[in-house]
C-alpha cells in the first residue's frame, strides 16, 4: 500500500510541476500578444500624434510670429529711441533674424504639411512656403522688412534662435533712421 500512496504523490508533484510550467508558458504567450498589440496600435497611432503635435507646435510658431511683427510695428509708429520686450518660446524649429536680408524667419521641419509644397500662402504680413524634404514638410514662415533696416545688436548679422527649455527674452528698438532714410530697428536678447 506503501508503494500506491508514493507512485501518488510522485504523479501529484509531476503534474503540479507541470501545471506551473504551462501557467509560465501561458502568461509570456499573452504578454507577447499584448506587446504585440501595443505596438500595432502604436505603430498607425504614432505618425498621427506626432502629426497633431507639429500642427499645434507650427500654430504657436505662427502666433509668435504675428506677435513679433505687431511688436514690430508698435515700435515703428513710436518715437526714436522706444523699446519694447518680447518673450518668444521656441518648442521646435529655428527663428532667424537675417539683418542682412532685412527679414525674420522661422523655419520648421515636421510631419505635418501646411500648405502645397511650392506654394506660398500669404497670412497677414507674413510669407508662409511648404517643402517637401523625404517624408516631412520644412515650412519657412517670412516676414520681410525691406523697407526698413533690421539688425541685430545694431550690425547687420544673421543670429538664430534655436529650440529651447525656457522663453527667449527679445528687446526691439527704434534705433531712428539710417544714411538711406530707412528706420533701424534694432534686435538684442538677454
Amino acid at each position: 500500500m506503501t508503494k500506491k500512496v508514493t507512485s501518488k504523490i510522485s504523479y501529484f508533484n509531476f503534474s503540479q510541476k507541470n501545471r506551473r510550467g504551462q501557467i509560465w508558458v501561458e502568461t509570456v504567450i499573452y504578454t507577447l500578444i499584448a506587446f504585440s498589440l501595443i505596438a500595432l496600435v502604436l505603430g498607425f497611432a504614432k505618425p498621427e500624434i506626432e502629426e497633431l503635435r507639429d500642427k499645434s507646435i507650427l500654430q504657436q510658431s505662427l502666433e509668435m510670429m504675428e506677435d513679433l511683427d505687431i511688436l514690430i510695428t508698435e515700435v515703428l509708429q513710436a518715437c526714436t529711441g522706444n523699446k519694447r520686450v518680447i518673450e518668444v518660446a521656441i518648442r521646435k524649429g529655428d527663428l532667424r533674424l537675417d539683418g542682412s536680408n532685412d527679414q525674420l524667419l522661422f523655419e520648421f521641419e515636421g510631419k505635418y504639411i501646411y500648405s502645397e509644397p511650392g506654394e506660398n500662402i500669404q497670412q497677414g504680413n507674413l510669407n508662409i512656403s511648404t517643402e517637401e524634404v523625404g517624408k516631412l514638410g520644412l515650412i519657412n514662415i517670412t516676414r520681410d522688412y525691406s523697407d526698413y533696416n533690421i539688425t541685430y545688436y545694431k550690425e547687420d548679422n544673421l543670429k538664430i534662435l534655436s529650440k529651447a527649455t525656457t522663453p527667449y527674452k527679445i528687446f526691439i528698438s527704434n534705433l531712428g533712421k539710417d544714411e538711406s532714410g530707412k528706420t533701424i530697428i534694432n534686435i538684442e536678447l538677454n
